[in-house]
């Protein structure tokens, strides 16, 4: 085909998730619904269109059935393009082999004859699982104006907190010398996000050489790096600024959540110049009943409250009955708190109907061995019981019916 690329996007969205399970029980990780209207991935896609990049290949694996229906034809992040646009590109049996991918840097490697097509200059390696606002095109500025031969995007994280990451460490003129894998004592805090920048021709041949090679993991960060760190090519550093999250644990899926609600936390969602786009459900708007209470809180388009809700995150079609609290939770899709029902500290997937009188979670003060404590999750469509009570730090995958007033 006609028309060269100068750059295209290849976002990995194929991870399983076990670490948020059950919210990932049925849908890939990039697809869990977040902040009120959106999924996971709809952060990634809109820096993309956002960026001036209009050719993204979405390379899904693990339940990819929601994830695929959901980007459709990428109309609602404007990548319904007749050249280009956005392509689920599942993994496939081909002539000689092939099938699931083996890792990040086998995904692009068995789609190197989708990147051909487009026949780029460069090649943008994402990431499905993270909440934060970028502008990938200042970071290809930055990779041309070095001659990189790959820029990886950096964070600033908590030097304490530096051995959980992938740290880079740099020169002067921001050329990275080393990469550490989660070191046990690191010379530096620059944490990498996981965002890749390469010339094409170069990464084609590594890719190329790592599938050959029987040791690789075939992964970006354990193998293609240091492969090039080694090789001499030219690895530049580039600093990101901003709101970054990785939503990988159910902890920080529901931190992430709960930034929204801080005035402090640097994430504005409905900035004009850098909208967060999103396959939403037509709905009526939201209805607060007189004598109910909601504050500090999202409330999403066609929810019901007749109850109090505080400090919280509902998703569209969310029922709130009269009597019942909600605090500190994230509420999503078309779910249902009866009467009465004391939901706190949790998260309450899809379509969840809990009971009348059922109490979910404990307020971390409220738990005598603190150790215990932790955000309690309800997998899609479970119904608990009325009457029943579920403590700290559960995972509810199937529906719950004890007697009333017995504890899970």
């Amino acid at each position: 085909m006609s028309g060269r690329k100068e750059w295209i996007a290849m976002l990995l969205a194929g991870g399983q998730g076990s670490r948020l399970a059950p919210l990932t029980k049925m849908v890939a990780k990039p697809a869990v619904p977040f902040g009120g209207r959106y999924r996971i991935i709809d952060f990634t896609l809109s820096n993309c269109v956002n960026s001036g990049l209009d050719t993204v290949g979405v390379l899904t694996q693990y339940q990819p059935h929601v994830l695929n229906e959901y980007i459709g034809n990428g109309q609602p992040w404007d990548l319904d393009r007749m050249r280009g646009g956005v392509h689920v590109l599942p993994p496939y049996e081909r002539q000689g082999g092939g099938g699931f991918y083996a890792g990040t840097a086998n995904a692009i490697y068995q789609n190197i004859g989708f990147i051909e097509r487009y026949d780029p200059e460069y090649v943008v390696i994402l990431s499905g699982d993270h909440i934060y606002k970028m502008n990938y095109a200042k970071m290809l500025e930055a990779h041309k104006r070095q001659k990189a031969d790959c820029t990886i995007a950096v964070i600033e994280v908590p030097m304490e907190e530096a051995s959980r990451f992938g740290i880079m460490n740099i020169n002067p003129d921001g050329t990275i010398y080393e990469f550490e894998e989660k070191p046990a004592h690191p010379k530096s805090n620059l944490a990498s996000m996981g965002i890749y920048i390469f010339g094409w021709e170069k990464l084609r041949s590594y890719l190329i050489a790592d599938e050959l090679n029987p040791s690789s993991h075939r992964d970006f960060g354990k193998d293609i790096i240091p492969a090039m760190l080694a090789a001499g090519e030219t690895m530049l550093a580039y600093r990101f600024e901003g709101y970054w999250r990785d939503v990988g644990t159910i902890d920080t899926l529901w931190e992430a959540n709960m930034d929204l609600l801080n005035p402090k936390v640097p994430l504005d969602l409905y900035e004009d110049d850098w909208k967060i786009y999103a396959r939403s459900p037509v709905m009526p708007p939201h209805y607060i009943a007189p004598g109910s209470h909601v504050q500090h809180s999202i409330v999403g388009e066609g929810c019901t409250v007749e109850g109090d809700v505080d400090f919280s995150v509902l998703f569209s079609g969310v029922t709130v009955e009269k009597g019942a609290v909600v605090r500190d939770s994230i509420v999503m899709p078309g779910s249902v708190i009866r009467k009465g029902a004391l939901v706190q500290y949790a998260i309450i997937a899809e379509n969840v109907e809990v009971g009348e009188q059922v109490s979910i979670g404990v307020r971390p003060e409220d738990c005598p061995d603190k150790d215990s404590w932790g955000v309690t999750v309800l997998a899609d469509g479970v119904h608990i019981a009325p009457g029943c009570t579920i403590g700290a730090r559960q995972r509810i995958e199937a529906d719950v019916g004890q007697p009333a007033g017995q504890e899970v």
